[in-house]
Formats: C-alpha cells, structure tokens, sequence
C-alpha cells in the first residue's frame, strides 16, 4: 500500500534514532556568533567534503566504503543532494527507485517497508554518516528544480509545495544528524526565487522544530549573505569561492563576510577541487592538485572561517568508468578517495583545534608588509594570511612559498613568544625558537625559496601550549 511521506515520517524518525547509541549530534551557533559547537557546549569543526550525488548514484556497500574513508581522514561533515543534478528526478538510485510522484515535491515517493523506496536509501545512508560520527549537510534539491541553468531540471517548485516538501523533510529527519542547506548552487534572480527558498526553509523549521541549522549554498564567486544576511532562517553563511586556485580576487571574500554587521558564522561550501579543471580552464591553468586545495583552507580559516568543505572533481559526481564524465575527471571516485588533499585536510582542522578555539580572529596586521606589499603579504598564489587569538594566546601566519616575512612579536600576549614551524602537508610541528616579546622578527620557512607551504604558529609561552596540531588540546 502506497501512503503520503507524512504519514510515516514520526515512525521513520524513531528509527534512524533507534540503534545510534547516543543522542543525536545537534549543533548550534556559538555565542559570539563566530563559530559553530555542539549542544554541549563544544565547538565543532565543520570539515565536509561534497559528496553530492551520494544519495543518487552509490548503492549501500559502496555509500559505506566511501563513509568509512571518510570519517577515517577526520572529517565531520558531508554535504549530499536529495533532488540530485543529474536528472535527480527521473534517473533511478542504486536500486531503481525514484525520488517522486509524477515530480511533485508536495508527493514524495514513499512505500510501506523497510529498504523499498528512494528515501529509505537516503534514510540508510544519514543514519551510517551518524554512525560513523559524520554530520550530513543535506541539500533538498540541487537548483535546477526551482531556478533552470543547468544540470537537468525540470522546475518544480513554487513557494506551496516548496514548503510542504520542506516541511515532510525536517519532520522525517528530525531526530537525524543533518544540517540544511538550501540553494543548490543557483543566484536568487527575483522574488519568486526568494519565496521558494524561504518558503522551504521554512517548511524544514515546521517539520524539525527548528532543530536543525540552516544555510544557503549559493553559486560561485558568491555567499548566502548576498540575499539572505538578515534573514531569520539562516543561521550561517556559506560561501562558494568556487575553482579558482589563487586568494584575489576569490578567496579574500570571506573577509568580507566575516565583516559583516549582525555577524553570522562563515564556511566556504565549495573551493576549487582537487582534480578539478582550475577556473574550468584546463587548456590554460592546468588540473588542480593537493597543494591547490591546501591553500584555501588556510586562506579561509585565517580569514574568519568557521570550518571549511573539501571536494574532489571525481568524488562529487561519484563518478566511474561506466558513467558519462562532467568536466573531464581523471580518476573513478574509488580511487580519488584517497588523494593526498584529501589526507591533508584534517591537518587545519586538528591544528585549529589544538589551540583555544571560540578565541579565534583573523588578524592580517600581524604579518608586517614588506617594502613591495605583492611580495608578502603578497599575491595570488603566494598570499600571506594570518590569525590570532583575540586575548593574545597565540597568533598564526600562513605562509603559501618559502619566502621570509616579519611579525609584529606584540600581536601575542606574554614576555616569551615560544614560536613553532607545522607542516600542512603532514600535520607534523617542530619547535623554531623562544624569542623576547618585543619589536618586529623576521622567519624564514623551513623550505626557503621553494612553493611550499607551512605555518608559523606563535605562543605566549607562559600558557605552556602542546605542539600545534597535537590531537585532544586547546578545545575551550
């Protein structure tokens, strides 16, 4: 017997909670609106990796090899589409089943029993990430359903059944660790555009209870707070800085969003790739590669990031052989898993987390410009970038290539500065000196005229802090 999503959304809640073993994770923003934690009071880091045909194309074996990997590489997020863009609609899952009734989101395609329609997989796959302690950032639909640009449509969304299928999500994942995240890559063009999004956002908060943060991933070059700071429903912003590789003028807009009045937490939701056409212009920039993707966490983090998402050009279109290629991915996703950026990316978040956390202010100022500013802080592909504790605790600089660049030493509190040298590349940190507490100094990276990052960490040395990057420290 064929019933309405509704009708069995209290019973399909009660059985992703069943068998978690613990509460669900829910998160919420902090209180000086910088950052996001956990209902105790704990922050959390948000390090995703978009995996946006997950629920569409992987069927449950391989859904759960690719959570393995990833939770096993330290990330806590993955950001999956319902509604998916290639042909979301129409084109089977895994297991031959379709997401809707004659694509009507207001009919969501529900069968009675277990592991017998497109939402019990979805149901299987949020409930494996809870497992394995990964929050799910759950799109309802990619953009293409309710603001046509590309990607395979068609548009089904008013502001009506935009609300009612929001509503049926937020009631059957209520008890689930999701975070929503409206748009799908798609601008806000009128006002029939801005009634959809807030009418589904508001249709999640009905079905949850608010229980769980919403946000907007927006096209590239652009962040939610373009259509949506003041907004009430959005409890964060996420930009997409999009594929290209060097901080201006792509990466410097999260400072800019950070700066905004009424602060709300900001994650760039989408950079450049790992294997990705660079600026989708391969013929004149190349593939991206690991170091492509190193720089724009340390870019986003240091300039006032909350957290950050990784993604590979394979891995987001869950792509094999067997399945036609958007933009030329150079490898199946099986094998692009385990790419070294992706390895790499749990180094910033451990390092982040091994110092005070809530404390955390992007501070440029204390990297002394040099005589030729496009030299450091420099430009591009080498741009300097730094941040600090706002008591003074400690201060970081972001160093992209080997080149030496002076510190203002009082930008950290204390008569010691206890300075240390941390490798992106491997989350090694090895000690650089203690110095007196005065004046400007100059550092030199570990790897001196060569395009290879690393970050120079600075500690009031009283506070007796354990090496940067070290696992369990500095979470408060």
């Amino acid at each position: 017997m064929r019933l309405q999503g509704w009708m069995l959304a209290a019973a399909v809640g009660a059985a992703l909670a069943a068998g978690a073993g613990e509460a669900p994770r829910d998160l919420k923003v902090s209180e000086n609106r910088r950052f996001l934690q956990r209902a105790d009071g704990t922050p959390f880091f948000w390090l995703a990796d978009t995996a946006w045909e997950l629920f569409h194309r992987l069927d449950r074996e391989d859904a759960v090899r690719y959570l393995d990997v990833r939770a096993s590489q330290g990330f806590t997020a993955i950001q999956a589409v319902a509604l998916a863009e290639f042909d979301g609609l129409r084109a089977p899952n895994a297991y031959g089943h379709i997401p809707l009734v004659a694509d009507d989101p207001a009919r969501p395609d529900v069968k009675d029993g277990p592991a017998n329609d497109y939402w019990d997989h979805v149901d299987f796959i949020v409930k494996a990430a809870d497992e394995r302690g990964l929050v799910v950032g759950f799109l309802p639909t990619w953009g293409d359903k309710w603001n046509k640009k590309w990607g395979q449509g068609p548009e089904i969304f008013t502001p009506e059944n935009a609300r009612i299928y929001g509503a049926w999500l937020g009631r059957r994942y209520r008890d689930a660790a999701v975070v929503w995240i409206l748009g799908g890559d798609r601008p806000i063009e009128n006002d029939r555009h801005r009634a959809i999004v807030t009418a589904m956002a508001e249709g999640l908060a009905e079905g949850d209870g608010g229980r769980h943060l919403r946000t907007f991933h927006p096209m590239g070059g652009h962040g939610s707070a373009e259509w949506f700071h003041d907004a009430k429903w959005l409890d964060f912003h996420m930009r997409q800085n999009g594929h290209g590789a060097t901080f201006n003028p792509t990466y410097e807009k999260t400072l800019a969003d950070y700066k905004l009045a009424s602060p709300k937490p900001v994650i760039d939701g989408e950079p450049v790739y790992e294997g990705h056409p660079i600026s989708f212009k391969a013929a004149d920039h190349g593939i991206s590669i690991a170091a492509d993707v190193r720089r724009p966490i340390y870019w986003d983090l240091f300039s006032g990031a909350c957290g950050h998402t990784y993604g590979h050009h394979s891995v987001w279109q869950m792509w094999t052989t067997k399945r036609e290629p958007k933009n030329n991915p150079i490898l199946p996703w099986t094998g692009a898993i385990l790419e070294p950026g992706a390895r790499q990316m749990q180094h910033a978040r451990r390092l982040m987390e091994s110092r005070p956390y809530f404390t955390r202010i992007p501070d440029d100022s204390v990297i002394v410009p040099s005589a030729v500013p496009n030299l450091v802080p420099g430009a591009g592909l080498k741009r300097f970038v730094a941040t600090r504790a706002s008591d003074g605790a400690y201060a970081m600089v972001y160093a992209p290539c080997g080149r030496p660049f002076g510190v203002r030493m009082d930008k950290v509190s204390g008569g010691t500065v206890r300075a240390w040298w941390f490798n992106p590349r491997t989350g090694a940190a090895g000690k650089a000196g203690e110095f007196p507490n005065k004046g400007e100094r100059t550092f030199t990276p570990p790897d001196p005229g060569e395009q290879i990052d690393w970050v120079l960490v600075l500690d009031d040395a009283t506070r007796a802090f354990p090496p940067p990057g070290a696992v369990g420290t500095g979470r408060g």
